[in-house]
């Protein structure tokens, strides 16, 4: 959720035990010329699915990618090896060269007993699966036995060819400013910035902006599968993973083997329902914060005998920061009203970031906004050294190259009654994220995407009634999309994005089930 636009889904966020290590999964951008990971020569499919992978130890992550060390070694022992798939620029023209997908790969411990590749995409769009699949991997040791777990940096993310926009100093005034607007002055200004922004990105990525869509992704899933030397796509995506599922299960149909969706994108939503969708669901995980501060009583350390009281001190906070912002800690930095409500929004990814948010926001109303600050910089990429990753301009690129839809700021204007109605703590934000491809050079492809999927082997939809950033009903409707016979869901009642990875034995072992026997969850199972 970055005011760049309201993004319809987000990397799935990994829950770490302490404020300072969010930043772990923070990144950094450098400059970087257009042609970076753009290969040359011509790109026919059918030879490109022939190429041989050489695999070696990981490196540490590229600046794009985000800081950190190389990863240690997964869960059940043996190495991280990474690789590079060249895939065609353009698939429409063959003489438009090739660029470079980085690849991650922890092999199976059981030989004997493997299955193949298991390929995981972890959302954003943006995300980066490289630098994500080692840091969650723990999550996935039962299914290591007998599956290579595989992952990869889409194309604009990452090591692939990633999308390059503004400069870190540049980056840190965008994130800052006002993007709520309530005077004519703001409305100028933030339109302004999101021209000199979408400039900066054809200016330094122009080759690539046109190409790094979904549809693209979901084809280069498929000449990874091919190069894997799998017959079938063994997939779980989780958030926009599976958006990106779902387009590869609509164009390759026959070439479905076992794929998992969690944390499922509506794929009937367009922008503007999506936007008002995310408002509703950041309200509800709010809503459920603030009755679990209300239910521990003097334990919490925020004021309120009901759940609107709580979210009173929250409201008022955020407008305090609209008039003035706070000193960030010792950092130099202060916390604006987008970056506190960016903070919000990253700690309502998962309960176990929910004492981060009480503390934060009981930080800020004691005049320190560093805690806030520190969870919105994990969720724009910025790392402790300020520089950033690149997984915002690639969420901006991909959301933008899919959907058809631009808004103007009367327009905008227009639905905030609408989205207040459905937050008032996120729903301005939201609204105004609707002008995030406003000033985009390139057009979109779709109003909605196609993931009607005939033919395909049966795929899992896990929908979370407390997910605030794909809002439960995505599971359903992602499920009567894929088709009869295709999509079958599993319902967890829980908190945060996702379930599989919420530590829930039944999901987990439901999920299980069918990724390592083929064994499809009954009719309507429910987890709680």
């Amino acid at each position: 959720m970055d005011h760049h636009r309201a993004p319809r889904k987000r990397t799935r966020a990994t829950a770490f035990g302490a404020a300072a290590l969010l930043l772990a999964a923070a990144g950094c951008s450098g400059g970087g010329k257009d042609d970076n990971g753009l290969g040359s020569g011509a790109a026919d499919p059918a030879k490109l699915a022939t190429q041989k992978l050489s695999w070696k130890p990981c490196a540490a992550p590229t600046a794009a990618e985000g800081t950190g060390a190389a990863p240690s070694a997964p869960p059940g022992g043996g190495q991280w090896k990474c690789a590079t798939m060249k895939v065609p620029l353009d698939y429409a023209d063959p003489k438009a060269g090739t660029l470079d997908l980085a690849l991650i790969r922890a092999e199976a411990t059981d030989k004997a007993r493997r299955i193949g590749s298991l390929v995981f995409n972890f959302g954003g769009p943006g995300g980066s699966g490289v630098t994500t699949l080692p840091a969650a991997a723990s999550d996935y040791k039962a299914l290591r036995g007998r599956y290579d777990l595989v992952s990869f940096d889409p194309r604009g993310v990452g090591a692939s060819a990633p999308v390059r926009c503004e400069n870190d100093s540049q980056l840190d005034t965008y994130f800052a400013q006002d993007a709520t607007p309530d005077t004519p002055a703001r409305e100028k200004s933030y339109v302004d910035s999101l021209k000199s922004f979408a400039t900066a990105c054809q200016d330094n990525s122009g080759t690539v902006l046109p190409h790094v869509g979904t549809i693209n992704a979901a084809r280069d899933m498929d000449l990874l599968r091919q190069v894997l030397g799998d017959q079938k796509l063994n997939y779980m995506g989780i958030s926009y993973g599976t958006e990106l599922g779902g387009v590869y299960a609509h164009l390759f149909p026959k070439n479905v083997g076992r794929a998992v969706f969690d944390g499922v994108v509506d794929p009937t939503n367009d922008v503007e329902q999506g936007a008002l969708g995310q408002a509703k669901g950041f309200q509800l995980a709010l809503d459920n914060f603030a009755q679990d501060c209300v239910n521990r009583g003097d334990k919490c350390l925020l004021r309120g005998s009901d759940v609107k009281e709580v979210e009173d001190v929250i409201v008022d906070l955020l407008a305090q920061l609209g008039k003035k912002p706070i000193p960030a800690g010792n950092s130099g930095r202060q916390l604006t009203q987008t970056q506190a409500t960016n903070g919000i929004a990253q700690a309502l990814y998962s309960k176990e970031y929910w004492r981060l948010l009480e503390q934060g926001v009981d930080d800020a109303e004691g005049g320190d906004g560093a805690l806030l600050l520190v969870l919105s910089d994990a969720m724009n990429g910025r790392a402790k050294d300020g520089s950033y990753s690149n997984i915002q301009a690639a969420n901006a690129a991909i959301n933008c190259v899919d959907f058809k839809q631009r808004y103007t700021v009367e327009q905008a204007k227009a639905k905030l009654p609408e989205f207040r109605g459905a937050s008032r703590v996120f729903g301005d934000f939201m609204a105004w994220g609707l002008l995030g491809c406003s000033q985009w050079p390139v057009a979109g492809q779709w109003t909605t995407p196609d993931v009607s999927a005939p033919g395909s082997a049966p795929i899992v939809v896990v929908g979370n009634t407390g997910d605030p950033a794909t809002p439960y009903a995505g599971a359903k409707n992602m499920v009567d999309k894929l088709g009869p016979g295709v999509g079958v869901e599993l319902t967890y009642k829980g908190q945060g994005h996702g379930a599989y990875d919420s530590g829930d034995k039944c999901v987990q072992n439901a999920v299980n089930a069918y990724l390592l026997d083929g064994k499809v969850p009954g009719a309507g199972a429910v987890c709680q």
